[in-house]
């Protein structure tokens, strides 16, 4: 099913686009002030002791906590996206789990923001509780992509969404610095103001999400579950049967190689770009030595050239085609990531920060627009669950090992030059996949194919 199949006249379409976008507005705030700014830092200066914490015989220092915690939540999403994308799509619920998973991230978050030192448990179960609604509300935000907008639109309406998220969370992060630089003058203490910005965080998420899910239909109605399902207990049948459609779709994907070859190219360098997204702020601060004003102003900044680049990089893939444009992303990522061994100081960091944010907002929005393109109809949460999926496992690996040589060297510099250039290196498996790209120039868009109802 298409989207002019259900959506309303021009008018209300841009009404539901805008709505769509609106939801990357609202949880940028998490993503930006909390995930990638203040709770990195107030976890390495508030929550853990300065020796680190005690586990099985050896002190963990908190770096190496964050790196395993980050690691620990896109394994969580590993086990749980297919199915509940599979179980959304049959009952065309995504909506309904979008706002779920929100809601239950907000939560987490306001739970990290009453947490003071020596909290660190406390810190990691609701860290990784927030990560999980994170990651998936947006695996069923990133599935209405495919059903809202139009081929030749995907590209421009994905660099949209990426742009609100980028202005939303660079203004909600504005006020936050505004905030903590300014905390005496509030009546604050530091760890008082962090913890009142993560709160304001949880709630404009929460806020704007519900606002924007109003304008998101379904456009189908939902299935029933076969009566053998409907008689076993406490959800049992909606397990069986996300399961049962997992594996009917890693049957599917044996079917699609482009689809699949794009997953192995998005897997190599998205590891690479989240281990510098995930472990940029503690490093800054740990390692470098950053004081928190800086490493927050550098995230602003940073903010400031990704709305700029999604917005252009998006504008390039109308002229070039998605493909062209996300492989010269890859090729500034590979660039900046070999200037970063030799980062040293605050202001060699904010340039780098500028340069990695330039392309960040392009060669994630260019990503999910390729891929929805290759996405059959009828099964858009599924399938991008795959790819939600895929995001997180390789986000994995970075921040883990990046954790594991922490450990093993006392040393986070080690990690810096192993890992980040390593890591964003490979965009050559890029092309395969886009190569009979639906939208790129000069190749008339194939059939989406529907995927049938059975079970």
């Amino acid at each position: 099913m298409g989207p002019s199949s259900w959506l309303p006249a021009e008018a209300g379409r841009r009404r539901v686009i805008l709505g769509w976008a609106a939801y990357d507005w609202a949880n940028s705030a998490y993503a930006t002030t909390v995930a990638a700014a203040v709770l990195p830092v107030y976890f390495a200066a508030v929550v853990v002791p300065p020796g680190g914490v005690a586990a099985g015989g050896t002190r963990l220092a908190a770096e190496t906590l964050w790196g395993l915690l980050s690691a620990g939540s896109a394994l969580v999403v590993f086990a749980l996206a297919p199915v509940l994308g599979a179980v959304a799509d049959f009952r065309a619920a995504k909506r309904p789990f979008l706002l779920a998973f929100c809601l239950a991230g907000a939560a987490a978050v306001l739970g990290l923001a009453s947490a003071g030192p020596g909290d660190t448990a406390r810190v990691a179960a609701a860290f990784v509780l927030a990560q999980v609604g994170f990651v998936g509300a947006n695996v069923f935000y990133d599935a209405f992509l495919p059903v809202i907008a139009r081929r030749e639109e995907r590209d421009r309406v994905s660099s949209l969404g990426y742009a609100a998220g980028y202005l939303g969370g660079g203004l909600h992060f504005g006020l936050s610095l505004l905030v903590v630089a300014f905390h005496h003058r509030l009546g604050l203490a530091a760890p008082a103001a962090a913890r009142l910005v993560m709160a304001s965080a949880a709630l404009w998420w929460a806020g704007f999400a519900l606002a924007a899910a109003g304008r998101l239909p379904e456009g189908r109605r939902g299935r029933r579950l076969p009566p053998a399902l409907r008689r076993l207990r406490l959800g049992a049948g909606y397990a069986v049967l996300g399961l049962r459609r997992v594996g009917r779709t890693l049957r599917r994907l044996r079917r699609l190689p482009n689809l699949l070859l794009f997953l192995a190219a998005f897997f190599a360098y998205n590891d690479g770009i989240q281990t510098v997204v995930r472990m940029a702020a503690i490093y800054g601060r740990q390692e470098l030595g950053l004081a928190p004003a800086v490493l927050m102003g550098a995230l602003l900044v940073a903010q400031a050239t990704a709305l700029a680049g999604s917005l252009a990089f998006g504008a390039l893939a109308g002229r070039v085609g998605a493909k062209l444009a996300t492989l010269a992303t890859l090729a500034v990522w590979v660039a900046a990531a070999g200037l970063a061994a030799a980062v040293e100081g605050a202001a060699a960091f904010v340039a780098l920060g500028a340069l990695f944010g330039a392309v960040l907002g392009g060669s994630q929005a260019l990503s999910r627009s390729l891929y929805a393109g290759m996405v059959p109809a009828g099964a858009e949460a599924e399938f991008f669950a795959f790819y939600g999926v895929t995001a997180r496992l390789s986000a994995v690996w970075g921040p883990f090992f990046f954790a594991v040589i922490r450990h093993a060297t006392g040393s986070s510099r080690l990690g810096r030059r192993l890992l980040l250039p390593a890591a964003d290196a490979d965009p050559a498996p890029l092309p395969g996949p886009c190569r009979r790209h639906p939208g790129e120039r000069g190749q008339p868009p194939p059939h989406r194919p529907h995927v049938p109802g059975a079970v």
